[in-house]
């Protein structure tokens, strides 16, 4: 009874404290769910200056939504395989976000992710970017960190499987770039694709539901110990 007892108890500690955990990760989810609808929901403000990119952090630039001057550079793309993105509600199935550098008129180069197009349809002929400076309105995003399984980059074949702008830039020669890259919120091209589309802070939050599984496990298994105490109590009594 003594190890049953401490058991229990222990199972009852670790359910509690889980509960407490998605208690927890709930409040920081439902903040950082506010926080990006209200970075998206702002109006585009200027671009930060090329000299203070380096003291940039995504926590507090990231989803920032921005306008600028910028020419892209002609010919010059890269595709990221995708099968869809829970923030971008418009684009569904395979296909690949088609990432171009854009020299800004001030100086300085960013990439800007100018939108989806579906499989079989990335060939470049007749999506080519606007020539000349063109205004660009998007949200400013950092790169994604490859995974464990995630395939390396195919320069040859012009495919990639990670937003990182930056070693797709190494690769294709682009030079420096910025530490960011832009999200692009409406096309600026001939043509319906790359097909650009606005942000939607869709993340999911399910922590207060397995807040309340746990918690209510932690209420089953001291229900359960507690009818099994009362059975052995009356046994040893008699």
């Amino acid at each position: 009874m003594v190890v049953a007892t401490v058991c229990a108890l222990a199972g009852v500690v670790v359910l509690i404290s889980l509960a407490r955990w998605q208690a927890l990760r709930a409040t920081w989810k439902e903040g950082l769910i506010a926080e990006l609808s209200q970075r998206l929901a702002a109006s585009p403000v200027g671009l930060p200056a090329r000299d203070d990119w380096r003291d940039l952090r995504a926590d507090t630039s990231e989803f920032v939504r921005v306008t600028f001057l910028a020419e892209f550079e002609p010919g010059e793309e890269a595709l990221v395989y995708t099968t869809g993105s829970s923030m971008r509600p418009d684009v569904k199935g395979v296909g690949y976000w088609v990432l171009s550098p854009a020299r800004l008129v001030g100086g300085g180069v960013v990439v800007v992710n100018r939108g989806f197009v579906p499989e079989g349809r990335q060939d470049a002929k007749g999506r080519g970017p606007p020539a000349g400076p063109t205004k660009i309105v998007g949200v400013m995003r950092w790169p994604e960190t490859p995974g464990i399984f995630t395939p390396a980059g195919d320069t040859a074949r012009n495919l990639w499987f990670a937003r990182d702008h930056q070693a797709i830039a190494n690769a294709k020669g682009w030079g420096q770039v910025a530490p960011f890259y832009i999200e692009q919120e409406a096309p600026t091209g001939a043509g319906d694709l790359p097909q650009a589309g606005t942000l939607v802070p869709d993340l999911p939050n399910n922590h207060r539901q397995y807040e309340i599984t746990w918690a209510g496990l932690a209420v089953v298994l001291a229900a359960v110990f507690g009818v099994f105490f009362q059975r052995w109590y009356r046994n040893e009594g008699n």
